[in-house]
């Protein structure tokens, strides 16, 4: 049983979503920080115990764990308000125990009050697919009712298009899975097509959500000139050539993104709120988490998989 240290609190996990940064730990593709860490980021818990000089959140309090876990807070990084840049930066499930628990310890500082409309389940793929995802919506800067594209369609994926959607943008999905691509034009997406085809019409941004560095070239052809493509996930595989005329020239941006600050956690869960975001998720229990994420490495996971306790 994890005791909470000095500003730190404990929760009695409710749910846990399964992130594709979990699955890049577990394959190898992000070197562990810290031996037999327990994997889990998007945790929804009750907080049942209170480290000294704690006093954000009461007993019972519904509350979440992201994957930003600390920042150094001097650094001048943090000091300009960029504290996802932070070299001193730590993270659940990498740097300290994580949420495919029954009990998890965060830094109150970095936990979330939840939206009250959402259940655990459904309000656990927000604290990463959803955090992270916004920051990169705003990465990619897709002006008010703009054309946006979205290579993959995951957890990160399905949560960001509701956001699009609700603010009057056109969602244009390329994804390999044709069950992601029936989600996606049910949640109201203009087109959804194969990850290598080229959307019906140029693209003012893009984000791309799978981490296959080889739908880079594909992305940027997509843009229309002074479109910003963001690269969304912590691990891609290696970006081919690329043809400067075809895919950089008339002032087309390629960017990457890296974690979020917690005013992004909190702008973006008020927003859900407000826009009524509600991702599909499908509960499993705690003790099928490797099946959940052979399937997740599989493509056989249609929107979130959430681990329940």
């Amino acid at each position: 049983m994890p005791e909470p240290g000095a500003g730190e609190v404990r929760v009695r996990v409710l749910a846990c979503g399964v992130c594709r940064t979990d699955l890049h730990l577990v394959e190898g593709d992000l070197p562990p920080r810290r031996p037999s860490t327990v994997p889990g980021h998007e945790v929804v818990g009750v907080v049942d115990a209170r480290g000294p000089g704690a006093g954000r959140f009461a007993d019972g309090d519904r509350i979440g764990i992201a994957w930003l876990r600390g920042t150094c807070g001097r650094c001048r990084w943090c000091r300009s308000g960029r504290e996802n840049l932070c070299p001193d930066a730590v993270f659940t499930g990498w740097d300290a125990d994580g949420g495919y628990a029954e009990h998890a310890v965060v830094p109150e500082a970095y936990a979330y009050r939840l939206p009250t409309r959402l259940s655990d389940v459904e309000a656990a793929p927000l604290l990463c697919a959803g955090i992270v995802g916004y920051r990169a919506l705003k990465r990619a800067e897709l002006p008010p009712g703009g054309r946006l594209g979205i290579y993959g369609f995951g957890a990160s994926a399905h949560v960001v298009a509701q956001v699009a959607i609700a603010q009057g943008a056109t969602v244009h999905v390329l994804t390999r899975s044709v069950a992601a691509r029936d989600l996606a034009l049910a949640l109201g997406a203009a087109s959804a097509g194969p990850a290598d085809a080229l959307p019906p019409e140029p693209l003012d941004a893009a984000v791309l959500f799978a981490p296959a560095g080889e739908l880079v070239p594909v992305a940027m052809r997509a843009l229309d000139q002074g479109g910003t493509l963001a690269v969304a996930g912590i691990h891609l595989s290696d970006v081919p050539h690329l043809d400067y005329a075809a895919e950089l020239f008339r002032e087309k941006q390629l960017r990457s993104v890296t974690a979020n600050t917690r005013a992004d956690g909190e702008e973006f869960l008020r927003l859900a709120a407000a826009l009524q975001v509600l991702p599909t998720v499908t509960a499993h229990p705690l003790d099928e988490a490797d099946r959940v994420l052979a399937d997740l490495a599989a493509d056989r996971v249609t929107g979130a998989a959430v681990l329940v306790p």
